[in-house]
């Protein structure tokens, strides 16, 4: 047996997933049986899954079922979205092998190249405005690409009303108005979208380059636009180089339409705009969020 540690629920995988002891025997005999040499592990930017560095290859090993969040389905859309951002000619860590190992648990695994670029997340808080801009502007060029209609995969239904326990700590009267809205409003044809281009997820080399694809989907392009506003919400300029041409009030109510169905939706407005009492209606959270300004 590789893997030693009990995982019987969610908070068991919590306690172990970024533990480079727990995961290093299973890596090794995943690196062997896919042809790649043994390395030390070395920890990478943890997410929901175990990732480590294994030399120059990402070793990603998905939560198990029994944590009670099967999380082989990301494996999945993962292996579609990269295929699929290929198709579209975008840069992304390239994938070297999948497959399952199983053990103790049935583990479902990536082994995908390390890029060695800097992020965003490196690269924003020291960056000029006019830098800033031109990284805004090649996102959007990126997304652009990417937000197209494509053939089903196995990414959720993004218009289900999904997670509605991000929402509960919110009032009433506004959790009685985004259900009304998302079920009457307007949102037009699902497209492709990354789904969490948050500042870790984006590499930037002669190109930017797009990684963890594992909350991919189809959704309306608002769903993309709108953790784009509140995630770079620091970056003014960023935000111009986005949106560079448009409406600002059209943004806005893209992304307000685009919130209220985002899988994180409401853990990004409490993150940005504090306790949900405070946001009683939509009316009230479309106007703190014309309170981003770009």
């Amino acid at each position: 047996m590789l893997f030693t540690e009990t995982i019987a629920n969610w908070a068991d995988w919590g306690r172990v997933y970024q533990s480079i002891p727990a995961f290093a025997k299973l890596a090794e005999e995943i690196l062997r049986r896919e042809g790649f040499p043994a390395a030390p592990l070395a920890p990478l930017t943890p997410g929901t899954n175990a990732v480590f560095l294994a030399g120059d290859v990402v070793v990603k090993i998905y939560a198990p079922k029994e944590t009670g969040m099967d999380q082989s389905k990301d494996k999945e859309t993962e292996v579609f979205a990269a295929r699929f951002a290929k198709s579209r000619r975008l840069s992304a860590a390239p994938i070297l092998a999948e497959g399952v190992i199983r053990d103790k648990y049935d583990f479902s695994y990536l082994l995908m190249r390390y890029i060695h670029a800097p992020s965003l997340d490196d690269l924003l808080p020291e960056a000029d405005e006019k830098r800033q801009f031109a990284l805004g502007k090649a996102l959007r060029q990126a997304t652009d690409r990417l937000n197209v209609p494509c053939p089903a995969f196995c990414g959720p239904d993004a218009l289900c009303l999904p997670e509605e326990s991000r929402w509960e700590s919110f009032p009433a009267s506004f959790q009685n108005e985004r259900c009304a809205f998302v079920e009457t409003h307007p949102y037009g044809e699902p497209v492709f979208v990354h789904g969490d281009l948050c500042t870790d997820n984006v590499l930037v080399g002669n190109e930017l380059v797009l990684i963890d694809f594992a909350d991919a989907l189809l959704a309306p392009k608002c769903y993309e636009h709108a953790l784009v506003l509140f995630e770079y919400r620091a970056y003014p300029a960023f935000l111009r180089g986005f949106f560079d041409g448009e409406d600002a009030e059209k943004v806005y109510g893209d992304v307000l339409a685009g919130i209220l169905i985002h899988a994180f939706g409401g853990d990004l407005v409490k993150d940005a705009f504090g306790d949900p009492a405070g946001i009683p209606s939509l009316d009230a959270l479309y106007g703190k969020i014309c309170g981003i300004r770009f």
